[in-house]
């Protein structure tokens, strides 16, 4: 199996092909785009049905590319250099099988980061490399066809005006509003997100242009139980997380809680040169800097009636 990188300047892209062997394309691969500096994940991308991926819009940078297919062991591409237009090309790689001797039998479960279905595609972040350290905005950025632009509106395949949904109900935020909730909701908190870009009949008129879902971790162990998490993450300025959760069930009912805080600085500069047709020059350099600190809760109880009937009451806020 190969795979071939190739860029569009004009839309910044950084695309490819999913080969085997034979030539022949392969569908349902889980391409990375990772940062050669330090592999972060930059985006993430599923090979369609004629093994084609594509990563947009991406920023000038020196990147690595590595792909995952069930079966094959995984691989990364040598790096290289995105100059943000024009053509790039990355080494073509072989993937080679997975082969071992059968002495026994173990069967294992483990969910994919990226998983297409149907009518979906779903990124798993619990008990994924991005489920420490992110907020659900940078998670979306990651996400693919996700675009999220300087001034953190959100587009899904090309289109504006998503519907964004916590566990499957609307949020009434918007704007800066819907960004400021999404940067201060950890990824600690968050078992996956669904990206519907067709949504059906019973979602409202208003998600034509797509919908974004987020499934929240909601505990279900017996007893009680709870977990801490913290991170902290340097680049130009530090950011800081950390959350508390706890749950308690006993046989039908199920309380639970938790409480998160984070603190982020973020800098972007903004570089403009031009020139007009009466020899006149201009040449802007902005730096903006964006400080957000947000404390966040949620608490609710849940009465298990039947197997497919839950009634509960939940809180949750942000300050």
């Amino acid at each position: 199996m190969s795979f071939l990188v190739a860029t569009a300047g004009f839309a910044q892209q950084i695309s490819g092909n999913v080969k085997d062997q034979q030539g022949k394309a392969i569908s349902g691969s889980t391409v990375s785009l990772l940062s050669a500096r330090d592999s972060s994940v930059v985006k993430l991308a599923v090979s369609n049905n004629d093994g084609h991926y594509s990563f947009n819009p991406i920023k000038q940078g020196k990147y690595i590319v590595g792909i995952t297919h069930v079966g094959y062991a995984r691989s990364y591409s040598p790096a290289f250099e995105f100059s943000g237009s024009g053509d790039s090309n990355a080494p073509d790689l072989q993937l080679n099988k997975l082969a071992a001797e059968l002495k026994g039998v173990t069967v294992t479960s483990k969910k994919p980061i990226v998983e297409v279905k149907a009518d979906r595609t779903i990124l798993n972040v619990e008990g994924t490399i991005n489920a420490t350290g992110n907020d659900a905005l940078e998670l979306l950025r990651k996400s693919p066809g996700v675009t999220v632009d300087k001034d953190d509106n959100i587009s899904l395949s090309g289109k504006n005006g998503v519907q964004v949904y916590i566990d499957g109900k609307p949020t009434p935020l918007s704007g800066t509003d819907l960004a400021n909730y999404l940067k201060s909701l950890q990824s600690t908190q968050i078992e996956s997100i669904e990206l519907i870009t067709n949504p059906s009949a019973k979602y409202e008129a208003a998600g034509n242009a797509g919908i974004i879902n987020i499934r929240l971790k909601k505990n279900k162990t017996f007893g009680f139980n709870g977990s801490v998490n913290a991170g902290w993450n340097i680049s130009t300025y530090p950011k800081y997380n950390s959350s508390i959760a706890l749950n308690y069930r006993y046989k039908k009912i199920n309380v639970f809680g938790n409480y998160n805080y984070s603190k982020i600085k973020n800098q972007n500069k903004f570089n403009l040169f031009r020139t007009t047709s009466a020899d006149s020059s201009f040449d802007q350099h902005s730096v903006m800097l964006n400080q957000n600190e947000s404390h966040g809760f949620k608490a609710g109880i849940d009465y298990y009636a039947t197997r497919r009937s839950t009634f509960g009451v939940m809180v949750n806020g942000n300050l």
